[in-house]
């Protein structure tokens, strides 16, 4: 397990999978850090889903082990750490965490590049953040509904504006995947995927209350949106069998 503690940042494993610890006090030094560190700085907003998922996909396992940053966004992510006396992440709330970044970047002069949705909602997200964040430089966008024959251009694009943070959503094939694939094309930055935030920039979906997501309920929406979400109930029980096995066997 790796503890090691960098510019406030912790790194910790839950069922061998790496979670990082940050305080939200620490999280605008770490941000500033990535800044001007000459390396492409990944950052991954973890869900339970993608925990599991990442203890049977090697490839996965492996872009969260090389991230800068993952920070996990389920309660029960949290708890899990507790329960195996590993120490307790802070849970960021996906959008929230993603204002609080764009802020930081407004606050030291940086610069964003979005990567996601269709036309109009992205053209909507753009002039709601130009809104929002006056100071922050918007370098460039791009649909993410694009063929796989137009990712080389994107890229190219991307590496030509050289923003701060290329900022990905609704669209991408791969998703997180997509962005390590091509990391070595980007100058150094920060890279972040997170879907759902586009969706309130352009007004397509509302926040998720403070209420909902403090005590953890933020499936029940979700459940009603798509009632098949109900067998992830097993993938659930499944986690905190192993969680149980691993403190058994003190892992």
């Amino acid at each position: 397990m790796d503890n090691t503690v960098i510019y406030g940042k912790k790194r910790i494993d839950v069922l061998d999978i790496p979670v990082d610890i940050v305080p939200p006090e620490s999280l605008e030094k770490i941000i500033t850090g990535m800044f001007s560190n000459g390396e492409y700085n990944q950052i991954v907003l973890i869900r339970l889903q993608d925990l599991m998922r990442a203890r049977r996909n090697q490839e996965f396992r492996s872009i969260l082990k090389k991230s800068a940053l993952v920070l996990p966004v389920s309660k029960s992510i949290i708890r899990g750490a507790s329960f195996l006396k590993n120490g307790k992440p802070y849970r960021f709330m996906p959008f929230e965490f993603v204002i609080r970044l764009l802020g930081i970047l407004e606050k030291h002069g940086q610069s964003v590049f979005l990567l996601s949705s269709a036309q109009k909602d992205l053209q909507t997200s753009e002039q709601n953040l130009k809104a929002s964040f006056p100071g922050l430089k918007i370098v460039g966008r791009y649909t993410g509904y694009f063929q796989n024959t137009a990712s080389a251009d994107i890229v190219l694009a991307i590496k030509k504006a050289s923003p701060t943070l290329l900022l990905a959503g609704r669209g991408i094939k791969g998703k997180e995947k997509w962005l390590y694939e091509n990391r070595q094309q980007f100058n150094p930055g920060v890279f972040l995927w997170c879907g759902e935030c586009f969706d309130v920039f352009c007004g397509k979906k509302q926040k998720m209350s403070k209420f909902v997501w403090e005590y953890g309920l933020e499936f029940f929406p979700r459940f009603f949106a798509n009632p098949l979400r109900f067998f992830r109930i097993f993938v659930f029980l499944y986690y905190w069998l192993l969680v149980l096995l691993f403190r058994i066997l003190k892992r």
